[in-house]
């Protein structure tokens, strides 16, 4: 099972989607994958083929990651809202369940807050609204600037991701090869850019304005203290369904550190959502 590559264009940026439009019930809502900051599409891969038999399943590379515009002038929170929506839209992708992890996930909360038509059901993967640490962008910066650039072998950079505590099969997936070795497909400024915003206010207003049914995946090493899911759990609108799970073991990258258990929650969540 394969996927085909569609470009959406939003306001004069390119965004790169992996399509994997095979067979399956109308009654299946399609999904809409989201990957987090300094990530890229290929790491949802085997999630994608998990769920593409039985629905349309649409993976974005976001704007400044991967094969989309590596350096976008708009980095703020509202421009990723826009590019989920222009992806809905350009692509024919009616009311998808978003599935996003970290950034991504914030990126899919914010979708559903200001766009409850578009949203059939939400899945965060380690993503809140609380007000990320102000250091943040900092942090990640100075995160980027240890990687040692370039990695002269894909090894080398599995061994030095992995060393991080990364899934490193996968994070060295997104790297590209250049003619002295192996970099990242994205900027540094842009990953600090796309950032910083969270570390500016909360996002509980946004939060409590979702209408659709969600499940709140958390790693139980991941970045989310148990009170701010506790707090998502008790502020969520009581119309909907709002469910938290936690994954034994897993770090932030609860899709790729435990993937058998993140496929079968979020089978049994959109099988739930066929029967509404």
């Amino acid at each position: 099972m394969m996927w085909t590559e569609r470009a959406v264009t939003r306001a004069g940026v390119r965004l790169t989607c992996r399509d994997w439009d095979s067979p399956h019930p109308a009654s299946a809502p399609p999904v809409v994958l989201l990957h987090g900051l300094a990530g890229h599409a290929g790491e949802w891969d085997a999630t994608a083929a998990h769920l593409a038999p039985h629905h349309r399943v649409v993976v974005v590379d976001q704007r400044g990651h991967g094969a989309s515009e590596r350096r976008p002038e708009d980095v703020s929170r509202a421009a990723y809202v826009a590019d989920v929506r222009a992806v809905c839209e350009q692509l024919g992708v009616h009311r998808p369940v978003l599935v996003g992890q970290s950034l991504g996930g914030h990126t899919a909360m914010l979708t559903a807050a200001a766009h409850p038509d578009l949203v059939r059901g939400l899945v965060l993967i380690d993503a809140g609204a609380a007000r990320a640490d102000p250091d943040t962008p900092e942090q990640i910066g100075g995160w980027l600037d240890s990687w040692p650039l370039p990695f002269p072998s894909l090894d080398g950079a599995r061994t030095f991701l992995t060393g991080q505590g990364l899934n490193g099969e996968a994070w060295a997936a997104g790297l590209e090869q250049r003619a002295d070795g192996w970099y990242p497909r994205f900027e540094r400024s842009v990953m600090v850019g796309a950032i910083a915003e969270n570390g500016t206010r909360d996002w509980w207003p946004q939060w409590r304005a979702v209408r659709c049914p969600t499940l709140l995946v958390i790693g139980e090493k991941g970045i989310m203290p148990p009170e701010e899911s506790v707090r998502m759990l008790d502020s969520a609108d009581p119309s909907t369904a709002t469910t938290a799970v936690s994954v034994p073991g897993s770090g932030h990258d609860v899709h790729l550190d435990r993937p058998a258990v993140v496929h079968s929650l979020l089978s049994t969540f959109l099988s739930e959502l066929r029967t509404e």
